[in-house]
């Protein structure tokens, strides 16, 4: 029965399985702000890009 709080106390105290839930939220976080500025600026960017595309392309 020692062992056994002695085990939960450790386990407790163990920190790794937070630290990989905050990165997974960073990581998130940063996937959230990417799609929102392809969902505001996509459009913008394919017609800039199908320019350089026609610019590109066009015969000199």
């Amino acid at each position: 029965m020692v062992k056994l709080l002695a085990f939960l106390e450790t386990y407790k105290k163990d920190e790794n399985g937070a630290t990989a839930i905050e990165y997974g939220l960073i990581a998130a976080g940063i996937a959230v702000v990417i799609s929102a500025a392809v969902f505001a600026f996509g459009g913008e960017l394919n017609a800039l890009f199908e320019g350089l595309s026609g610019s590109l392309d066009a015969p000199e």
